[in-house]
């Protein structure tokens, strides 16, 4: 049998944020300079006024054995009515196979590719060869750039990061490609200065101005088991599994969580809020 690995599923929010913003168990408000957001959620379904969601997307991995084409993929994808994936390199044969359908890529500036993307000129070439020839026939709408890169500790590689996004920003503008394509890079919750309770959720400083100016949205992978792993004596391990739990109260908005996922995410929530208001998209 076919294994592919991390083709897991994964929700992709609207930037068209609807205003509201939470995942706690109970509705309240935020009052940030002067503006008042709802925290709303229909807690017994688990889904959350972030934004309307438009569509399910799918991390599509190529490390495994015995796997299937990219078309055999993409028919997949269909079967499922999934419309976007994210690969984790720019593999011209899914490129060239996602041609003319309605699924819209992400493709990857892998990490090893980051020092070199910061001389310009490598980034123009690497555009012209590995994005311009696929579009508009294959609806490439995101490259991100490296992955994770706050949770390690290679300091000079975190360095380069926001500059590479900048130049493979401009790159994009030469080709005239940046209306369709946004720059931005997948984030653990390291990228957090804080995280808990989920009220004091703040960002560390080098994505904010870039992603604001070029309107990405800011891209969260949030691992409830990696914080459990790292602290298991401050939270019980049903609140980890959705299991039945008390649950945990943010002292700051009273909002109660009863896991962590949620949490999580409203930690990154409300730091979107103090950056920018609820209007970026996640």
């Amino acid at each position: 049998m076919a294994q592919i690995a991390d083709f897991s599923v994964a929700h992709v929010f609207s930037s068209k944020s609807t205003g509201s913003v939470g995942l706690a168990s109970n509705t309240k408000h935020i009052i940030d300079q002067g503006r008042q957001f709802d925290l709303n959620t229909k807690h017994k379904t688990g889904s959350a006024h972030i934004g309307e969601v438009e569509s399910l997307g799918i991390n599509y991995g190529q490390v495994g054995n015995n796997l299937p084409p990219p078309e055999r993929a993409l028919d997949l994808l269909h079967a499922l009515w999934l419309t976007k994936a994210r690969i984790y390199d720019t593999n011209p044969q899914i490129l060239a196979a996602f041609a003319n359908s309605n699924v819209e890529l992400i493709v990857t500036v892998e990490n090893e590719m980051i020092s070199t993307l910061m001389d310009p000129n490598q980034a123009l070439q690497w555009v012209m060869t590995r994005i311009k020839p696929y579009v508009p026939a294959t609806k490439i709408t995101g490259i991100t750039v490296g992955n994770e890169l706050f949770t390690g500790s290679d300091t000079t590689l975190i360095s380069y990061l926001v500059p590479a996004m900048v130049i493979i920003h401009a790159a994009l503008v030469r080709f005239g490609l940046d209306r369709f394509i946004h720059v931005l890079t997948p984030s653990s919750l390291a990228v957090l200065q804080e995280s808990y309770p989920p009220s004091t959720g703040s960002f560390r400083p080098e994505l904010s101005r870039f992603l604001a100016a070029t309107k990405a949205p800011f891209w969260i992978n949030a691992y409830p088991y990696f914080a459990y792993q790292s602290n298991p004596d401050n939270f019980p391990l049903e609140y980890v599994l959705f299991d039945p739990n008390p649950g945990v109260l943010d002292p700051y908005t009273k909002l109660h969580y009863d896991n962590m996922l949620y949490a999580q995410v409203d930690a990154v929530i409300f730091a979107m809020v103090k950056r920018a208001g609820p209007r970026e998209g996640i």
